[in-house]
């Protein structure tokens, strides 16, 4: 690894770490499965005191930048990595519970990505895309589900369709918003005590969207979707307020 250069006067923090990092992905100079150095190492090639590099290393691994090995010797190092979505999910999640970022712009935000998303997902020839939201709305229709399984087959059943569009930025961020509301939605809907009555209204949405987009039917994928979230989202508005 070359030494990076750094401006004469400027601070030696992990930010020259992660500076370095940003600009040797986008020149080519790292790749996704790299091995960075050891800890040690990292500090002499950056003049950074050791206790930046492992600030650096929990930031990029929030990020989703890095996995930390837990090996020793040669195999010590952390790995490259692109999980756009796992940095986004826990930012958003902290902003929510903060009240900075409202419940219900993020649904509004969720509304527009995903009737897009199904609305291109029909007009697509995708037979792996629809087996696979096909085997979801099976695993859901199960008799005993219980709500947990059935919340994250549900989250996983729009991520397939949003998949299903075909634009990777969107389907980021759409697991990252659906990431960071999971948990409130899973509370919200435990706290009403009705879930036959979800669990009935839930299937009979994801049955008609799904059978919409297999229809290549793009106008009513998008409505039946955007009519399934904002009645989930009616649904919880009294515990978002």
């Amino acid at each position: 690894m070359t030494k990076p250069s750094v401006a004469p006067g400027s601070r030696r923090t992990y930010d020259v770490l992660v500076e370095d990092i940003e600009a040797g992905l986008r020149s080519g100079r790292f790749k996704i499965g790299d091995q960075l150095p050891g800890e040690r190492i990292l500090a002499e090639t950056y003049g950074i005191s050791r206790a930046s590099v492992r600030e650096a290393m929990r930031l990029l691994d929030a990020m989703g930048v890095l996995r930390s090995s837990n090996r020793s010797g040669p195999k010590s190092g952390s790995v490259i990595v692109s999980e756009p979505s796992a940095g986004l999910s826990a930012t958003l999640r902290l902003h929510i519970a903060s009240s900075r970022l409202p419940v219900a712009e993020i649904v509004e935000a969720r509304i527009l990505l995903e009737t897009w998303a199904a609305r291109t997902a029909a007009l697509h020839d995708d037979p792996a895309g629809i087996q696979r939201a096909r085997e979801l709305l099976e695993a859901m229709d199960a008799p005993d589900i219980d709500p947990e399984t059935f919340h994250a087959l549900d989250a996983e059943f729009h991520l397939a369709l949003s998949a299903m569009g075909g634009n990777t930025v969107i389907e980021t961020i759409m697991e990252s918003l659906s990431g960071s509301i999971r948990g409130y939605i899973k509370d919200a809907l435990d706290a009403l005590g009705q879930w036959p009555m979800v669990l009935e209204q839930l299937r009979a949405h994801h049955h008609g969207i799904f059978d919409a987009v297999e229809a290549k039917d793009a106008e009513r994928a998008a409505e039946l979707l955007r009519s399934h979230i904002a009645w989930l989202y009616e649904q919880t508005a009294d515990r978002a307020r």
